[in-house]
């Protein structure tokens, strides 16, 4: 497993077990990062947190293999 997978597994579990870590990452998701894993992301980043419900699914279509090396980056980031 990645370590941006990891991450992501982390971010989720606390977002399900910590419901003011949830509203702040939905509101302002780099400043929960920062403050809840210590994590810098760059101005030229955008993240973009949203939850599922029962009648809503998002289907996120990772970056083509040629950025692959920009998505390096920014896991190693994290």
């Amino acid at each position: 497993m990645s370590t941006e997978q990891m991450l992501k597994e982390q971010i989720i579990q606390k977002a399900w077990e910590d419901e003011s870590f949830k509203k702040s990452l939905l509101a302002d998701p780099k400043s929960a990062l920062k403050e809840a894993f210590d994590v810098d992301i760059p101005d030229e980043i955008e993240v973009i947190a949203v939850e599922e419900t029962p009648s809503r699914y998002y289907l996120v279509i990772p970056q083509p293999p040629a950025e692959e090396k920009e998505a390096q980056v920014m896991a190693e980031m994290w």
